[in-house]
């Protein structure tokens, strides 16, 4: 147990990014996610608005409740007070740590901006930071509390994001890009100030460390400028991308349903 928790650091062979034992662990984070995402979503399609939203809070509560404990353990495990300065909700997948709470908690225009941003980025940073997190499983045992930690909540993320367009919250209404835009550029100027200022890899605009960016990062050669300016205009094409195909497979849906 004292392993599992690293205390002294990991003496345990570290399996391997995409070896068995972690293609197994995510495996089985992501089957229960999408399973718990479509029963709760199913089965509150067609009730009303309060009560799909309790969902959204449980998840918030949840999230959050996990960041509050790595925040505090990962800072009794390292003797560093300021150890939580390396796990600020400053990446891609934890800006969910923030945006599902305002999803679940705000109303009007904002709570559908939120569920919006939500449904575009939770699935992907679940996908990121579990099957493609060399950054992690290059570094740990697969089954440590720093992967289990990690893992809950991009499954969380993951099964808002379905939870949200299986039960019928999600708006998309194209007004909302400017503000996905806007929640997208402020996290990525404070966390180029952290970068800057700690230092740190915050959204990973500073080097890939193992993830997909690995091809951008290769692409500028490293490039100090041009890697996270790359990085920065993937993110917002990805937005306008999901937005183009989300309204392709919604249009065609209900040609089909027409017809």
């Amino acid at each position: 147990m004292a392993d599992f928790f690293g205390f002294g650091g990991y003496q345990r062979e570290v399996e391997g990014y995409f070896s068995w034992q972690h293609l197994l662990f995510v495996s089985i984070l992501m089957l229960i996610m999408v399973a718990l995402a479509v029963f709760f979503g199913l089965r509150n399609k067609r009730k009303d608005e309060k009560t799909k939203n309790k969902v959204l809070v449980w998840s918030a509560i949840l999230i959050d409740g996990i960041y509050l404990f790595e925040l505090i353990f990962f800072a009794i495990r390292s003797k560093d007070p300021l150890n939580f300065l390396y796990i600020l909700p400053l990446f891609l997948c934890s800006i969910q740590m923030l945006t599902i709470p305002l999803a679940a908690f705000s109303k009007g225009r904002i709570k559908n901006a939120a569920l919006d941003f939500v449904f575009i980025f939770g699935l992907l940073g679940a996908v990121l930071g579990t099957y493609f997190a060399g950054n992690n499983y290059g570094s740990y045992p697969v089954l440590c509390i720093d992967n289990l930690i990690s893992g809950l909540t991009h499954s969380i993320s993951g099964f808002a994001a379905l939870y949200i367009v299986i039960s019928g919250m999600e708006s998309m209404e194209k007004k909302n890009i400017v503000i996905c835009f806007a929640i997208l550029s402020v996290f990525c100027v404070l966390a180029m100030i952290a970068n800057a200022l700690i230092p740190y890899n915050y959204m990973f605009l500073v080097r890939a460390d193992g993830t997909p960016y690995e091809l951008v990062y290769a692409l500028v050669s490293g490039n100090a400028v041009l890697y996270p300016m790359l990085v920065i205009l993937l993110f917002f094409l990805y937005i306008i991308l999901f937005y183009v195909v989300y309204y392709l497979i919604k249009n065609k849906l209900a040609k089909k349903n027409n017809a």
